[in-house]
């Protein structure tokens, strides 16, 4: 782990440790953990209005070939997706492969409309591995390139596009997973609609310069406050998405995952990624194990894990991320169980401190997502 010394930081740690947020180690960086109000207030603060997240520390890079095919086809030996088509100004979920069809990591891929370029956001705790990985396998004549000179926001919450349209009206417009390079207030962004929240809300990716000015503008409004890694942790469970290293590892396939929709129609006729062959298997005879919801029942959470049994005590998983939900208002959870106990409805146990707590196979998220579809 990092000393204090050698912890990195983000274009937002002077503003953090202003606005009084605890401090902790996070993927390598110092990062705020929560700030005065709290993580509860935190969390339902983003749910009913808006919460401004720092995500600077995640890996921003372009992939450049000559044109978009190449470079597509490029991402396509190591991703699943169908990037070939994917449309100019448009965002898509994906993962990054190994050769055993486990997932390196989970990242964004979008289009500009500059040809040949795919740029793309990892995770901030892989991103080293990933840009390796990377540029050992991309072929020759595509490169990759990073971003490590810009910052990235999250404003998120049902008010975002109200907050965000007061100074840059063509936000408002924006559809989900798509984006477009926008001027905030005297600010150069990238804005892109989407979220890990399961609300609506953008990412905004700017110039590590100019990233505290607009994170001090949006936070002027007083429909916005700045949101810590706890409530964007609770957020994301109850909105069932993974955290990678926890619910997502080079272990687990994107079936395993319950990720199959970002495996494209061609993708599964084709192949042709890393992989292939187990998760094409795996696409058309099922998994062993698959990741669901869980509620546990009363009011103690269980957390990563925790082993999961069925209800005549065979052990058949594990969780893998788990907590309290604050707008759920009970603990919430997410684990891999064997297939045969998969189906939402499923009775389980989950062994907490060593004793059994009656639980759940839910669907997910367990909140309605909030996405603006246009």
């Amino acid at each position: 782990m990092p000393s204090e010394a050698t912890l990195k930081k983000t274009p937002l740690n002077d503003l953090h440790r202003a606005l009084g947020a605890k401090m902790v180690e996070f993927a390598g960086y110092d990062m705020p953990v929560q700030f005065p109000m709290g993580v509860l207030k935190e969390h339902l603060h983003t749910r009913e209005k808006a919460g401004l997240f720092d995500v600077s520390h995640m890996g921003q890079a372009v992939i450049v070939g000559p044109d978009h095919l190449t470079a597509a086809r490029a991402l396509e030996t190591l991703a699943p997706g169908e990037f070939q088509k994917l449309g100019v100004s448009r965002q898509r979920l994906s993962v990054l492969l190994n050769d055993d069809g486990g997932i390196i990591d989970d990242l964004m891929v979008s289009r500009p409309d500059t040809d040949g370029r795919l740029n793309i956001v990892v995770n901030g705790a892989c991103k080293e591995a990933d840009y390796a990985y990377l540029n050992e396998r991309l072929p020759d004549g595509v490169k990759l390139e990073r971003f490590d000179n810009r910052g990235l926001l999250a404003l998120q919450g049902p008010m975002a596009s109200e907050v965000l349209s007061k100074h840059c009206p063509a936000a408002a417009e924006l559809k989900f997973m798509s984006f477009a390079e926008l001027q905030i207030g005297d600010i150069r962004a990238v804005v892109t609609r989407g979220g890990y929240t399961g609300e609506d809300g953008f990412e905004i990716s700017t110039w590590a310069e100019d990233t505290e000015k607009l994170a001090r503008l949006l936070l002027d409004d007083p429909n916005v406050e700045p949101i810590g890694l706890g409530a964007r942790d609770s957020l994301r469970l109850e909105a069932g998405m993974c955290l990678y290293g926890h619910d997502l590892t080079p272990e687990i396939s994107p079936v395993e995952g319950n990720l199959s929709f970002i495996i494209g129609k061609r993708r599964r006729e084709e192949g042709g990624f890393a992989g292939a062959d187990r998760i094409l298997k795996e696409l058309a005879e099922g998994p062993k194990r698959l990741r669901v919801g869980i509620l546990p029942e009363g009011r103690a959470p269980a957390r990563e894990g925790a082993e999961i049994q069925s209800v005549d005590g065979k052990v058949i998983g594990k969780v893998t991320s788990g907590g309290f939900g604050p707008t759920v208002g009970g603990p919430v959870a997410m684990g891999y169980v064997e297939t045969a106990y998969a189906e939402t409805g499923t009775p389980l146990q989950l062994i907490v401190r060593g004793k059994p707590l009656a639980a759940v196979v839910a669907d997910m998220p367990f909140t309605p997502n909030r996405y603006y579809r246009g």
